[in-house]
């Protein structure tokens, strides 16, 4: 049995509907308005998927070759910021699920799995961006048939990607649950933001 009841698909879910409510308003300065309990498990979910998608517009909006060089300064500190509120997310998660194992003891085979489960999420919300944008593409009529035929392609890949991943999350999260695998974390040590490692930055003082 799962010690969290929470399905992968029910985690894509939230995903799937942060990001429709997001695109409502399209603005990467409008708040997010997360309909769960703040300290939830899905509270944190949905800010997760909140910050990778406001990420994935200030991405697009630093992209045209015209964009003027102090807006791109002031959009490139935000995407840095935001890379930083991602990862602490992902921690927070990773933590929940630290805490949701905590009574388990491993098998003496387990192993260590290549990334943990928040870690495995991340990838999930990123997918999630990527098939809701491509169903776009997709539905697009101004465009050439070559043209449609190839966002179809890559969108039909996405979409078994998602079922893939799921699987997986899925089957990690058993795999902890019964101690066939161990939960163990690395904290992402980051120096480019960090005023006393990164040499660019302490350099100044």
């Amino acid at each position: 049995m799962y010690l969290c009841s929470m399905k992968a698909i029910d985690i894509f879910d939230i995903f799937d509907r942060q990001i429709a409510q997001y695109h409502t308003a399209d603005s990467t300065t409008e708040p997010s308005h997360n309909p769960f309990g703040e300290g939830s498990f899905e509270f944190l979910l949905w800010e997760k998927s909140f910050i990778d998608t406001v990420q994935w517009h200030l991405e697009d909006l630093i992209r045209p070759n015209d964009v003027d060089p102090v807006e791109a300064l002031r959009l490139k500190r935000w995407i840095d910021r935001s890379n930083q509120q991602r990862t602490d997310m992902v921690e927070r998660i990773d933590d929940y699920y630290m805490q949701q194992f905590a009574s388990v003891t491993p098998l003496p085979d387990a192993k260590i799995n290549t990334e943990t489960p928040a870690w495995a999420l991340d990838r999930l919300s990123i997918l999630a961006l990527k098939i809701y944008h491509f169903a776009i593409e997709v539905h697009r009529t101004e465009v050439s048939t070559e043209q449609h035929a190839r966002c179809l392609a890559k969108y039909n890949i996405l979409i078994e990607q998602k079922t893939d991943l799921i699987t997986a999350i899925d089957d990690l999260l058993q795999d902890l649950s019964q101690g066939r695998k161990k939960m163990k974390l690395y904290r992402q040590m980051k120096m480019y933001n960090d005023p006393q490692l990164n040499p660019m930055l302490y350099g100044k003082k």
